[in-house]
């Protein structure tokens, strides 16, 4: 039997570009977005270029029922899940005090509770089989004390170190991905202008998901793709 990779946010960036990685190298997916016709036509794209089996599962992270539907299949003891890759999130272009405070919400559900929970409902089945990764996608901005998404991300980052170092002898590996500005359509529906942003700065989704799952093969708890981000990385620990 195949192994299996559940991956949130599929349709688009470095959720779709770990989708497409994991299939070539012969998992089965259950995507999640929810968006049901572009999921079902990123499913079909997989089904017939990897020859493996697609499951969407249409969920919005940000309603606790639709995201307890996702907890719900990692539990299942009938078709274990092998990989999850924690990505689904979005950014917010405003401020805290002066924005609007459903939407801040929204965010921490999505990027905070969603990636608690469903990493509960993965480790404890993998733990008891005695294998399994997690790769919870953060941010070099979890560093920058800068917003409430770097906040949301410095959550995730010290999570799953935390996580790592409760699950690892258990053979679970749980890591946090924390690539730098990348090009996929998260600056664009955010509302974020990315013209002053040098081109040297831009990592393409294949080449940080390359990275990252080289890195969990190591066994880290933390990737930063890029030497520039990681030095980035030193310096922003270093400042503040």
């Amino acid at each position: 039997m195949r192994p299996t990779a559940l991956v949130t946010g599929a349709t688009a960036g470095i959720g779709h570009a770990f989708a497409d990685l994991l299939a070539a190298a012969g998992h089965d997916l259950v995507v999640v977005a929810r968006d049901a016709d572009r999921l079902e036509q990123v499913a079909q794209q997989w089904r017939q270029q990897w020859a493996v089996a697609v499951t969407p599962l249409v969920a919005d992270l940000s309603c606790h029922e639709e995201c307890a539907r996702v907890e719900a299949r990692l539990r299942e003891p009938e078709r274990p899940v092998d990989v999850l890759i924690n990505n689904a999130g979005f950014g917010l272009h405003q401020g805290f005090a002066s924005g609007d405070l459903a939407s801040e919400q929204a965010l921490l559900d999505v990027l905070v509770r969603a990636v608690m929970r469903l990493s509960h409902a993965a480790v404890g089945p993998m733990s008891r089989r005695g294998h399994g990764a997690l790769i919870n996608v953060s941010s070099v901005a979890g560093w920058w004390p800068h917003s409430t998404y770097c906040a949301a991300k410095a959550y995730i980052t010290c999570f799953s170190q935390a996580l790592h170092r409760e699950v690892r002898p258990r053979g679970v590996n749980v890591m946090a991905l924390c690539p730098g500005f990348t090009r996929t359509e998260f600056h664009r529906r955010g509302g974020y202008d990315t013209a002053r942003i040098p081109a040297f700065m831009w990592l393409s989704a294949d080449r940080v998901v390359a990275t990252a799952w080289r890195d969990a093969a190591r066994g880290k708890s933390v990737s930063v793709p890029g030497v520039r981000y990681k030095l980035l990385r030193l310096f922003l620990r270093a400042w503040y």
